[in-house]
């Protein structure tokens, strides 16, 4: 049995940890029109190793983030190796009910070659969407909810699938689209926080909803030592 080379739950989750601490009791004040805008790049302007505003999430190899032009705005991109595991994210502090809708523009150029969210030994994704909602519990990292939305490969779109590395119970996907969708397309999603928030956990108070703590965005390709390549832009909430 070939060893995981990385762990994406203690990666995202030990950064969420952090972020939790300082937004405890915060609520928006940047809502614009109705939305609040997460991911809406206006230059290519890098600041450490991820766009401004966000931070770096570093776990294997050499991240390989740049924001490219698109039309009038930029768009994200992030490449990996087969031995590379990167994302970055930043702390979002939404009360919930207020803001429910997630939506976003992605695309893929390439995808890890047979991975499957489903097997631990092949747990890659051209990218990830991790959303993190407030702790039910110390300590936090192991008590966060976290849904993440991803472009799968082998996995049935509209699966979910509780987080088959160690101690990430709590991290809980569903696969948006697969090898079944056109590489180089671009893609609409808009999901349902709170409906997706009761599918993944009806344990928690019934499922109801919790605020939002942190967003990040993560690409990973080294369990199944191939490469992916993957776009993200326009990523807001809204109420509708």
């Amino acid at each position: 049995m070939k060893p995981l080379k990385s762990s994406k739950f203690f990666l995202v989750l030990s950064s969420i940890a952090v972020f939790i601490l300082i937004l405890q009791g915060t609520a928006v004040s940047w809502a614009d029109g109705g939305r609040i805008p997460v991911a809406l790049f206006d230059s290519a302007k890098m600041h450490e190793g991820a766009p401004s505003g966000w931070q770096l999430i570093e776990s294997y190899g050499t991240p390989n983030i740049v924001l490219q032009k698109k039309d009038d705005h930029y768009v994200l991109c992030m490449k990996s190796d087969n031995s590379s595991s990167f994302g970055i994210k930043r702390p979002v502090g939404v009360r919930a009910g207020e803001y429910k809708m997630l939506n976003w523009n992605w695309k893929v150029l390439s995808l890890p070659e047979g991975a499957d969210v489903r097997n631990a030994e092949t747990d890659d994704q051209a990218i990830q969407i991790y959303v993190a909602f407030e702790s039910t519990g110390w300590p936090e990292r192991l008590n966060t909810p976290v849904i993440g939305y991803i472009w799968g490969v082998e996995c049935p779109k509209e699966t979910l699938v509780t987080s088959s590395q160690p101690f990430a119970d709590n991290v809980r996907y569903i696969v948006i689209r697969n090898k079944e969708d056109d590489l180089g397309s671009w893609y609409l999603e808009k999901r349902n926080l709170e409906d997706d928030f009761r599918k993944l956990f009806p344990e928690i108070d019934g499922g109801t909803p919790r605020d939002i703590r942190e967003i990040a965005f993560y690409i990973n390709s080294q369990n199944t030592e191939s490469g992916a390549e993957s776009y993200i832009c326009n990523v807001y909430l809204s109420k509708n």
